[in-house]
């Protein structure tokens, strides 16, 4: 056998022998079971280890599920957390005039419980007012798919449309969606996030009785959405309950104007009125833009669309030199995801396709009987052909502006560059004015249009391109006098002044129909509100 020191000693050094001291078998026998021991004591300090490494792995899978949880929570934390800073706390007074919903709705509701079915991630892509009509519908859906929304991510790249979003996700589920393309109208230099131009935490906050909504994935899932697969024209809902994660890299696909609940239709407009709050500091700087104008009389917002790259894509050149007419030209064969190339503006405009010229804008506001004093905010990019373009207009309504002319440059230094962030600013003057005036129907126009409506119907003219044109070239070659003209164009647009009106539809022509965000029908205060949307 072997005593007690030749054990220590083996324990102290395992290389010595300790059969030198014994005789015969003994030595054999205390050596076998000296290894014996060392083996133990080796498996031990192992078993050790793994339980250390497991409890570390363990530890920081808590940790990573606390921060999601975090995520999900700190809105309401801080929602009413006071601030030291003057000039916030001064902004978030916003006036009445910028909130679409009152007071009393701002509550802390209760959050809505419901099995997640997964986590919907969703790429907007387009300008401000296309972005935010995308965001509203995708609210709609991760409620409808009883998921969990990840805060959207803004267009930061593309002009117009970025051929590098080849590989898109788009989504079919029959009687919902209608595809159609629709383009943001302007460069992001510098791109902005959601939460540069949108209170994040008030979104997430507003909407938490529908839907779940998070800043982020949790981490694990991450690596499955770096590692997935790509879909089209596939049914979202199997695809979620499988991958529990699905990308939407594109939001071409929207929800159809008609035929959805009320109550789908309602959240749509919560989302838009409501939960899609600018941020602080665009908003105070809205609202200076306002105060200026205001301490000057009434104001009237034109949204001149003649910026390049609008009338590139369009191709009309009415007005333009040939050496403008063919550097617009040039620039559509330049962006080969721009199908249409062969156009003929002339056509295209007696089409009323073509958003109208200043010349043509001017002589339109004047027949209106607009006061040639009024202030005339011009919200848009840089015109094309610059002074020479706008003389016409300057010289009917001395009092044009721009938020670049209002502000000092200090004021806009943070602004520049971020199309998506000036665009917002232009957005909550549009809101506060006293005459919207719209030249071409894009996104921004009929977004501000539908925005005013709920507001209560401040007036919105919603110009007839295709008669405009035709009377304008009348009363140029002579055949109408100026008062013929004047009285022609106000009776046109008697009935096209932002009033109440049901949503027009045509069967199987989503593209002709009334735009849902131009004319939220279903949300507006209306006395008879059952009234039925007129057919085409």
């Amino acid at each position: 056998m072997c005593n007690g020191s030749e054990v220590i000693g083996v324990r102290a050094n395992r290389e010595m022998k300790i059969g030198a001291s014994m005789r015969g078998g003994g030595t054999v026998f205390c050596e076998i079971k000296v290894k014996f021991r060392n083996s133990m004591v080796n498996k031990s300090k192992m078993t050790v280890w793994m339980m250390r490494g497991i409890g570390i792995v363990l530890l920081w899978t808590c940790f990573y599920q606390m921060m999601g949880i975090w995520d999900a929570f700190t809105p309401i934390l801080i929602k009413d957390w006071p601030s030291s800073n003057s000039e916030n706390t001064m902004a978030a007074r916003v006036s009445a005039d910028f909130i679409a919903i009152d007071s009393r709705h701002h509550r802390l509701r209760e959050k809505r419980v419901y099995k997640n079915n997964g986590y919907l991630m969703v790429s907007c892509n387009g300008g401000l007012n296309q972005m935010r009509a995308a965001i509203c519908d995708m609210v709609v859906i991760a409620r409808d798919l009883n998921a969990t929304l990840i805060v959207p991510e803004l267009d930061k790249a593309s002009f117009w449309a970025d051929p590098r979003f080849d590989r898109s996700l788009f989504v079919a589920i029959p009687n919902i969606f209608e595809s159609y393309q629709a383009f943001s109208y302007g460069v992001e230099l510098y791109g902005s996030d959601f939460q540069d131009i949108f209170d994040v935490n008030h979104f997430i906050v507003s909407l938490r009785d529908e839907v779940r909504i998070l800043k982020d994935l949790p981490p694990r899932l991450k690596i499955r959405v770096e590692m997935g697969q790509y879909y089209s024209l596939a049914p979202i809902l199997p695809l979620l309950l499988k991958h529990k994660v699905v990308h939407l890299n594109k939001t071409d696909a929207r929800l159809a104007n008609n035929g959805l609940l009320i109550e789908i239709q309602k959240l749509r407009c919560r989302v838009n009125y409501d939960a899609l709050k600018f941020t602080s500091e665009i908003m105070e700087l809205g609202r200076r833009v306002i105060s200026i104008l205001k301490q000057n009389g009434p104001f009237l917002v034109l949204h001149l669309r003649y910026e390049m790259d609008m009338l590139a894509f369009s191709g009309c050149t009415q007005g333009c030199s040939e050496e403008e007419a063919e550097e617009l030209t040039k620039m559509r064969y330049a962006y080969p995801w721009w199908k249409e190339k062969v156009i003929v503006s002339d056509m295209k405009r007696k089409q009323g396709l073509c958003p109208l010229t200043p010349e043509e804008t001017a002589l339109t506001l004047r027949a209106l009987g607009i006061d040639p004093n009024i202030q005339i905010y011009i919200a848009a990019g840089e015109i094309y052909g610059g002074k020479r373009r706008m003389r016409a207009l300057s010289a009917a309504f001395p009092n044009v502006v721009r938020k670049e002319t209002l502000l000092n440059p200090e004021n806009l230094r943070f602004f520049l560059n971020h199309s998506s962030q000036m665009a917002a600013l232009d957005y909550i003057v549009s809101l506060e004015s006293d005459i919207f005036v719209p030249t071409y129907d894009g996104n921004m126009a009929k977004v501000v249009e539908g925005h005013r409506r709920f507001l209560g119907y401040k007036t919105t003219i919603s110009l007839d391109r295709k008669f405009l044109v035709e009377t304008i070239d009348q009363f140029s070659n002579r055949p109408l006098s100026w008062d013929e003209f004047s009285s022609s164009v106000k009776e046109a647009h008697a009935d096209r002044m932002g009033s109440s009106r049901p949503r027009m539809v045509i069967p199987d022509k989503p593209k002709e129909e009334d735009y849902f965000y131009s004319n939220p029908y279903e949300c507006l205060d209306l006395e008879q509100p059952n009234e039925p949307l007129q057919i085409a």
